[in-house]
């Protein structure tokens, strides 16, 4: 790919990125453009413009995309109750679809031949992204740096960025505690002091919740509101998707909420330990599954439930723009039609507990579950035959083998 001319590359003014911004240069002799996403990540991205700046880099995009983030990609998601190995809320698999659109869509508008990422060689991102890219794009080129470069060690790095004059923080030299990517959904932690998978993680890797045995002695009692599947008020108060979200991340770090520590599968073949913090999105799950249990007919429900399972592999691999993962949205965003009022849940030391739901569109009759007098609502004597009949095989099964 000698011919590059030039390449937008993903950079967060960090440390990697900002060795992989002068590595392009200098190994493709090419112009780069940079992009930095702003997702709810909780840094101020200013610096990552002068850093660029300081790079020689005459076409810098920093973006807010806090907004279409969570109304675009993390709510869809959520209408599906998305969970990868059952436990993971998947805050970084998510990311990582509209940060590549992005690059292309700026490519597109910039001339540029290439994108390029940092993800490395081991991980999933580096799937996400290529997936993305190509899907959007089929003949864009796709620079990888952590498969190309000669680099072996953070030793390399931090020697490569002296001799360039790239600034380093301090505690970038040496071996960093452990890796740590954020954004609105979620913080996720990895490696390092974090990979043996028997030994509780320190205290200090936490960034987004309070330990659960520090979190307030009394509960917190919220109600959210939803409409066509998507939470779109907190207590009364309407909010945008991002506002609401940042709300639930503060509730949920309070009260100490949505820590999970998983050994997951990735899909490039190996097992990783990763420390995942989703204080917002752990409220929203339960308040969502809350809803469409009073809301949802069964079989619906059902068919939702055994169709997640690969809706979230998809999204864990990267295919957010295949086709199937469109069809399964398709699904899911037909089921949600009549999700809609409000769940009324107590956040208690790591807990989410459902205390209340109500619907205008509740499939939930009084007169027909009553335990008292139902005035002929519902013929218990119709159990027999259902009963029978659906025992016939059974019976038969055993008449006919014994």
């Amino acid at each position: 790919m000698t011919d590059i001319k030039k390449v937008v590359l993903a950079y967060s003014g960090g440390l990697d990125t900002s060795i992989i911004l002068k590595w392009l240069q200098e190994t493709y002799s090419c112009e780069v453009v940079t992009f930095t996403a702003d997702l709810g990540q909780g840094e101020e991205l200013e610096p990552a413009r002068k850093k660029a700046e300081m790079l020689g880099i005459k076409e810098i995009f920093i973006e807010d995309l806090r907004e279409e983030f969570v109304r675009d990609y993390v709510f869809p998601m959520f209408r599906a109750n998305a969970l990868y190995e059952g436990v993971y809320l998947l805050g970084t698999s998510i990311a990582r679809p509209l940060i590549a659109k992005r690059q292309i869509e700026i490519a597109k508008e910039t001339g540029a031949d290439a994108v390029c990422h940092g993800a490395t060689g081991k991980g999933n991102d580096q799937v996400r992204f290529e997936l993305g890219y190509y899907a959007l794009n089929p003949d864009i080129k796709v620079i990888a740096p952590w498969r190309e470069w000669d680099f072996h060690s953070r030793s390399d790095l931090i020697a490569f960025a002296e001799k360039h004059q790239i600034p380093v923080a301090k505690d970038k030299r040496g071996e960093a505690p452990f890796s740590v990517d954020a954004n609105l959904l979620h913080s996720s932690s990895e490696g390092k002091v974090l990979e043996d998978p028997n030994v509780e993680p320190p205290a200090y890797v936490f960034q987004r919740t309070v330990a659960p045995e520090d979190a307030p002695d009394e509960a917190t009692t919220i109600t959210i509101g939803f409409d066509k599947g998507d939470p779109v008020s907190i207590d009364g108060v309407t909010l945008s998707p991002a506002a609401l979200l940042t709300k639930l991340n503060e509730l949920g770090h309070d009260n100490g909420i949505g820590r999970v520590d998983l050994v997951e599968n990735r899909f490039v073949g190996m097992k990783s330990r990763g420390i995942y913090e989703t204080p917002g999105g752990t409220i929203l799950l339960a308040a969502h599954r809350a809803m469409e249990s009073l809301t949802l007919d069964r079989e619906a429900m059902h068919l939702k439930d055994q169709l997640m399972p690969r809706y979230a592999e998809l999204v864990y691999y990267g295919f957010w723009f295949a086709p199937e993962r469109e069809m399964l949205q398709a699904l899911v965003d037909r089921s949600q039609e009549h999700v809609e009022g409000e769940v009324t849940l107590k956040l208690y030391k790591g807990n989410v507990i459902v205390i209340g739901r109500r619907s205008d569109k509740s499939l939930y009759s009084d007169e027909i579950v009553t335990f008292e007098d139902d005035a002929g609502a519902y013929d218990q004597k119709d159990a027999e035959g259902f009963i029978k009949l659906n025992a016939l095989r059974l019976r038969t099964l055993r008449k006919l083998r014994g």
